[in-house]
């Protein structure tokens, strides 16, 4: 991930980190067991949770490196692979369905809807980069992390409508498609990574 990477750039990336067309499935089988009239609290309920997580790494990603003395390097790699992993489970999804596996049954609270369906290990990893990498343009990132959440939420709240229409079938090409953009830039990023960690050893 470049230092050159534009506020507009960044929030694609963590939108296509978030999936969440790809979670409407997901999201809609957690909240079966719900009251039709909670299931739009629980939900903002959920995504205010999960927004509230990434402002924190987003905050304090900086120390987190620091206190782990991770370089740059390091976690470009990590992210790349944690990236492709996803964007893998993305084209290819598991048998049970979903990219996080079967979900449980009962009103969802943080776990799995807020973390990881939302904030997952591949979008901290991203925010922790962007802040390693550009750690002036704070701003810039939350205002990256603001546009994918609102479009994330956009999407998630009308899943239900949005299942309607598309279908599950169109819905799995699309996010079959975002998956083969995350795994290029799951490429890009771990490549910049050996980059520049061979350029270090020159």
């Amino acid at each position: 991930m470049e230092a050159q990477m534009t506020t507009l750039s960044a929030g694609i990336l963590l939108f296509l980190i978030m999936d969440p067309l790809g979670n409407i499935p997901f999201f809609l089988s957690l909240l079966k067991h719900v009251p039709p009239k909670r299931r739009r609290v629980v939900m903002i309920r959920e995504l205010l949770i999960a927004l509230g997580v990434l402002l924190g790494f987003l905050i304090g990603g900086q120390h987190i490196l620091k206190v782990l003395q991770l370089k740059q390097e390091s976690i470009s790699i990590a992210g790349g692979i944690v990236l492709f992993l996803i964007g893998i489970r993305m084209v290819f999804p598991p048998p049970e369905g979903g990219i996080f596996g079967k979900p449980g049954e009962g009103e969802p609270f943080i776990v799995p809807m807020a973390i990881p369906g939302v904030a997952g290990p591949s979008a901290m990893a991203a925010l922790l980069l962007l802040t390693n990498t550009s750690p002036g343009r704070t701003a810039d990132w939350a205002i990256a992390l603001l546009l994918a959440w609102l479009a994330t939420s956009v999407i998630l709240l009308s899943s239900t409508y949005l299942f309607r229409w598309l279908g599950e079938s169109v819905l799995t090409a699309l996010e079959r498609v975002m998956g083969m953009l995350l795994i290029a830039l799951s490429v890009q990023m771990f490549m910049g990574g050996v980059a520049a960690f061979l350029h270090m050893q020159i």
